[in-house]
C-alpha cells in the first residue's frame, strides 16, 4: 500500500505548493494595488489643494498656472465636490449623461473616505480608476483561472491514465487466456490417453473425473480472461440461482467451520441481465476474500432485494474488516491485505460490474474485527 501513501503525499505537497504560489501572487498584487491606491489618493489631495488655492484671488499668474496645471493632471480619477449642506457643486472625469447623485451614493457606500476641502466644496469624494479596480479583482481572476487550469489538467491526465490502464488490463487478460489455452489442450489430450489405457481402473477413472472438472474450470477461467476488453453478451438470468451456484462452488472449497447463509432459490426469483462467467467471477472473488478475512471460521451472508431500478446484492462476512483509511483504495490495482497476491481481484470486479454490466459495486460498511459488507447493484432486466 506504500504506492497509495506516496501518491497521497505528492497530492498534499502539490496542493501546498499551489497555495504558496497563490498566496505570494495575491500578496504581491494587493501590495501593488495598495501603492496605486495611495498614489491616486495623493493625486486627489493635490487636486483639492489646487482647488482651494485657486479660490484665492490674490494669486499671481505663475501660481495660478501651476494650480490649474495640477487640476488638469487629474484627468482620470472621477471626483465629486459636495458642499456642507450635501449639495453637489462639481464633478470631473465622469462620462456625459452620468447620474452623478447615484455615483455619489455608490462612493459613499463602497468608496474611500472623502477629503476635506475649503470654500464651497467642503468634501471631495472620489472613486478608484478602472485600472485600479481591475487590478484589485486580478487575484480573484487569477485564482479562478488557475483552478480551471488544474481541473482541466486533472481531467485530461485522469482520462489518459484510465485509457492506459484499460489497454494494460485488456492486453494482460487476453495474453493470459492465450497462454492458458496450450497447457489446457495438452491436459485434455493426456486425460483422453488415460481413459484409453486405464479405463478398467476404477480409482484412476475417479481421479480422471476430478481432473476433468478442474480442466473445465480452467477453461472457464480462460474464457473469462478472453472476455475482458470485448463487449460481453448479457443474458436475462435468475440472479438468485446464479448466486447459489457460486455459493455451492465456494462452499466445497471452504472450511467446515464456515457457515453460508444465502437466499433459497425456491423462495424468490429476481432477474437481471448479466454475463454469467464474468458475474460469477465477481461473486467468487468477494467470497474468496471473505474466506481469507475470516481465517476459515465465521459466517458469510448474502441478501438479494429490489431497490428502485436496481437489484441489490449484499455479501457480508464476519472477518477482520477494512480500516476506514483504506476504503477509498480497495478497488484500486495493487490493494491487498494478504501477504500473497497482486491485489487485482477487486479492481477487476469493479471493471466487470461497472463497465460491462452498467452497475455499481462498493463497500457498504466495514467494522474492524466485526466484518465487511460489499454491495453490488445491477439494473433490472
Amino acid at each position: 500500500m506504500e504506492i497509495y501513501q506516496n501518491k497521497s503525499r505528492w497530492k498534499i505537497y502539490l496542493g501546498i505548493a499551489a497555495i504558496v504560489i497563490l498566496a505570494i501572487s495575491v500578496v504581491y498584487t494587493n501590495f501593488i494595488a495598495a501603492k496605486l491606491a495611495e498614489g491616486e489618493r495623493g493625486k486627489v489631495e493635490l487636486y483639492v489643494m489646487a482647488m482651494n488655492t485657486l479660490n484665492n484671488t490674490d494669486l499671481n499668474l505663475e501660481d495660478q498656472l501651476s494650480t490649474e496645471l495640477a487640476i488638469v493632471e487629474n484627468s482620470k480619477i472621477p471626483v465629486i465636490s459636495v458642499g456642507e449642506t450635501g449639495k453637489i457643486f462639481d464633478s470631473r472625469n465622469y462620462p456625459e449623461g452620468a447620474d452623478i447623485e447615484k455615483e455619489l451614493e455608490k462612493i459613499k457606500a463602497n468608496g474611500a473616505p472623502p477629503i476635506k476641502g475649503e470654500g464651497y466644496a467642503a468634501l471631495i469624494y472620489y472613486k478608484n480608476t478602472r485600472l485600479l479596480t481591475l487590478l484589485q479583482y486580478f487575484p480573484l481572476i487569477q485564482v479562478l483561472l488557475l483552478l480551471g487550469f488544474i481541473l482541466v489538467g486533472y481531467l485530461a491526465f485522469s482520462s489518459a491514465r484510465r485509457s492506459e490502464q484499460n489497454r494494460v488490463w485488456v492486453g494482460m487478460a487476453k495474453e493470459t487466456a492465450h497462454q492458458l489455452g496450450t497447457p489446457i489442450s495438452a491436459i485434455i489430450a493426456w486425460l483422453e490417453h488415460l481413459k484409453l489405457s486405464k479405463g478398467s481402473d476404477v480409482e484412476t477413472m475417479e481421479i480422471v473425473k476430478e481432473l476433468e472438472n478442474d480442466v473445465e474450470r480452467l477453461n472457464l477461467v480462460a474464457d473469462r480472461f478472453s472476455k475482458i476488453g470485448s463487449e460481453p453478451k448479457l443474458d436475462q438470468i435468475d440472479l438468485v440461482e446464479e448466486l447459489d451456484k457460486c455459493r455451492v462452488y465456494m462452499q466445497k472449497r471452504a472450511s467446515k467451520k464456515t457457515v453460508f447463509d444465502f437466499p433459497n432459490v425456491d423462495d424468490v426469483s429476481l432477474f437481471g441481465k448479466i454475463n454469467p462467467p464474468l458475474f460469477d467471477w465477481v461473486v467468487e472473488n468477494l467470497l474468496r476474500n471473505a474466506l481469507d478475512a475470516m481465517d476459515g471460521t465465521g459466517k458469510i451472508t448474502a441478501k438479494i432485494y429490489e431497490e428502485s431500478e436496481f437489484i441489490v446484492i449484499d455479501i457480508s462476512d464476519t472477518g477482520k474488516g477494512i480500516p476506514s483509511s483504506k476504503l477509498k483504495t480497495v478497488f484500486q490495482p495493487g490493494f491487498t491485505t494478504k501477504k500473497r497476491g497482486w491485489g487485482l481481484g477487486l479492481s477487476l470486479a469493479k471493471r466487470i460490474i461497472e463497465s460491462y454490466h452498467s452497475g455499481k459495486i462498493f463497500v457498504k460498511s466495514s467494522i474492524l474485527n466485526e466484518g465487511t459488507t460489499f454491495t453490488i447493484k445491477l439494473p433490472k432486466a
